[in-house]
């Protein structure tokens, strides 16, 4: 097994959580799909980290991941989210936009509005471990038209990102030492309205992205359209 990484210096959950006796423990494993501790944990060695902004520090490869190394993710996962404790809770989703009251801000202080989301698709592998031809296969039953960021013009590239819809990738080292910057340009698309408020990252980070956004405060319109 590998050595035991020194974690004295980095602040994000990872360091924070990983000790020598999660790591012995751990160390030798690997997902039915070969992902290994060391895979998850890369990059929070590689990116230490801000002294006043804790990042997470690690990364999962697929499902299976949260139950071969849950020593060490779900104490993460609780840190990470106030409590949450993934063995003994559950997530409440609501999108019921009726609820949201006083939703629109002054625009003289606001703008711009956005929701997102990130989802991934079951069966696949997570960005960090995905393969060229598995985010390939993503848009295979998608209708709609969409774009090949290798496609794009530099002015179309530009003009998404005016709007901050992408930016030169990738924008910090995380990705590099992740895994997920590793198919870029050739995988990611993106789908948009014609209006320009609702557009759908495929591949960009996550398997899908959703986002709805607006120039002004009206955060109420922004998430009826997203839900």
């Amino acid at each position: 097994s590998a050595e035991y990484p020194d974690l004295r210096k980095h602040n994000n959950c990872m360091a924070s959580n990983l000790t020598p006796a999660i790591y012995a423990r751990l160390c030798d494993k690997a997902t039915p799909n070969g992902w290994t501790l060391d895979q998850c944990i890369q990059t929070g060695v590689d990116n230490p980290g801000h002294p006043f902004i804790k990042t997470v520090g690690m990364v999962a490869g697929d499902e299976e991941t949260y139950e071969v190394f849950a020593d060490l993710f779900d104490p993460v996962i609780q840190e990470r989210h106030n409590g949450y404790n993934p063995r003994t809770m559950k997530h409440v989703t609501d999108l019921d936009a009726t609820k949201i009251k006083f939703g629109h801000f002054d625009e003289r202080y606001v703008l711009s509005s956005r929701v997102r989301t990130g989802r991934s698709i079951r069966g696949l592998s997570l960005p960090p471990a995905c393969t060229r031809a598995e985010r390939n296969g993503l848009t295979g039953d998608l209708a709609g038209r969409y774009y090949r960021l290798s496609e794009m013009t530099e002015k179309e590239q530009q003009q998404l990102i005016d709007v901050s819809w992408c930016s030169s990738w990738p924008a910090t080292p995380d990705p590099n030492a992740c895994g997920t910057s590793t198919p870029w340009p050739l995988s990611p698309r993106a789908l948009h309205n014609n209006e320009k408020t609702f557009l759908i990252w495929i591949n960009e980070e996550d398997h899908t992205r959703v986002i709805s956004m607006e120039k002004g405060g009206n955060m109420k319109r922004v998430f009826e359209r997203f839900c």
